[in-house]
Order: structure tokens, then C-alpha cells, then sequence
């Protein structure tokens, strides 16, 4: 099987990426039960790109993902985000590249005991910048954005999936992080509800000037994307737009 070589990357001579992934290698278990995820991957992603990663269930992109996130430490090879080494990084160096990021799932992941506003606050609260400044108005027009103004004193119990979406959105953005991670964010929605969700996330995002890397299987919004890179058994087999062509 032919892996993707990494000078096949998008080239940009004046711009640093803003996720560097050199030689990456991933493992999961010990001794005779360790197990390799990912292998030798190369990509860089640069400010403002809307990157798509597809490829069948069990190829690694859940695993590069949550490695691009900060959710765990890299193992072998090089993971640089904004700048920063994720190989080996401690935790303390992983929860401040966390603050750089937003998320957005597939299950939206809301707290059910909160509004929606109180969701959307939460996510500024975890940044001191935000502190002294009306977190409930900036909350509320954050929502605005996403069509739910109306809806912001509503509990998750009382919002349709692609609302809750919405809120999840909202919430990933309202801190205005320069990368956003979203993994399966359609796969739970209608075809209509699903196309609004990323054609949100997509205007939101260049508003923002931030970089979006999108995981799914959901062939319908592959156009959105300056790039789709297809996963494949742990490596990354194509890197380019035509890759959508591996969906068919």
C-alpha cells in the first residue's frame, strides 16, 4: 500500500502551518498487546483551511484527531500545533493547547443541566480573558449568529438535534480559537439540518480567520472542503481534493 509522501502537502512558502504532523507514528497497548494506530504521517494545515478527513471506520482519523486536539501526548514523529511540540508534551503543555481549540462532536456533548447560554458561557470561562467582560451578552450573541437567539434560555431537552448542533457550534467558536476539531458533526442530523450545521461552521470560521479539520463519512458535504485527505488502515493514502473521488 502507497503512503502519501509528505512533499505532496500543500505548499506555503510564507505561511508556517498551523498543525505540523512529520513522521507521526501512534500505538495503543503495552507488550504483546501493543497495537500500532497510525503510521509515518505527514500533513500540514495551514490559517484559514477547511480540511476534510475521510476514509473508512477504523483508519486512525477518531486517533489523529484527538492527537491534533491535545487530548493525549504523541508518541513517535513529529505533531507541532500552533508552534508547539505535542510529542511528549506534559499535561500542564497539553491543557494550553487545548485553550486554542474548539470542539465539536458528533453527540454535541451539551450539558443537559444547562441553557444554552449557560453552555455557550461555560466555554468562555475557561479563559481568563474573558473574565471581566459581560460573558452572558457576548453568550447570547454568539447564538445570534447560529440562529438561536430566541432559543438561548432553552435547555438541550427542548432544541431539535440540528439546534443542539448549533449551541455545540457556538460554543466551540465563542472564544474564538484558531483551530476547530470537529469529528462526525452531521452524522446524527438530516440531510438539511446537516448541510446548515457545516455551511455554518464553514461561514463562521472564515469570519474568524480559524482553521476547521472536519472528520466524517458523510459524502454530501465534501464540497465545503479546500482539501480532503483520505485515511486508509492507520495511513494517510491522499492528500488533495480529489480524494473525494475514494468516497464513490
Amino acid at each position: 500500500m502507497q503512503t502519501l509522501d509528505s512533499s505532496q502537502s500543500k505548499p506555503s512558502p510564507t505561511t508556517e502551518p498551523v498543525i505540523y504532523v512529520h513522521n507521526l507514528n501512534h500505538y495503543f497497548g503495552s507488550g504483546d498487546l501493543r497495537k500500532q494506530a497510525l503510521f509515518d504521517i505527514n500533513l500540514d494545515i495551514y490559517p484559514g483551511d477547511i480540511i476534510i478527513m475521510t476514509g473508512p471506520s477504523g483508519s486512525g482519523k477518531t486517533t489523529l484527531l484527538t492527537l491534533m486536539g491535545g487530548l493525549r501526548s504523541a508518541q513517535e514523529g513529529s505533531l507541532k500545533i500552533l508552534g508547539q511540540e505535542i510529542c511528549g508534551a506534559s499535561k500542564k503543555q497539553l491543557t494550553q493547547i487545548r485553550c486554542n481549540i474548539g470542539y465539536i462532536f458528533q453527540a454535541h456533548n451539551l450539558m443537559t443541566f444547562l441553557t444554552a447560554k449557560e453552555n455557550v458561557r461555560m466555554s468562555m470561562e475557561l479563559h481568563d480573558e474573558f473574565l471581566d467582560q459581560d460573558m452572558d451578552a457576548k453568550a447570547v450573541a454568539m447564538l445570534e449568529s447560529v440562529g438561536l437567539g430566541h432559543r438561548a434560555d432553552y435547555y438541550p431537552e427542548n432544541m431539535s438535534g440540528g439546534q443542539k448542533q448549533r449551541v455545540a457550534i457556538a460554543r466551540a467558536l465563542v472564544s474564538q480559537p484558531k483551530i476547530i476539531l470537529a469529528d462526525e458533526p452531521t452524522a446524527a442530523l438530516d440531510k438539511k439540518s446537516g448541510r446548515d450545521v457545516v455551511e455554518l461552521m464553514q461561514k463562521l470560521a472564515k469570519e474568524q480567520s480559524c482553521t476547521i479539520l472536519l472528520v466524517t463519512h458523510d459524502n454530501r458535504i465534501l464540497d465545503i472542503a479546500d482539501r480532503i485527505v483520505y485515511m486508509e488502515d492507520g495511513r494517510l493514502i491522499k492528500d488533495g481534493i480529489d480524494a473525494a473521488a475514494k468516497m464513490s
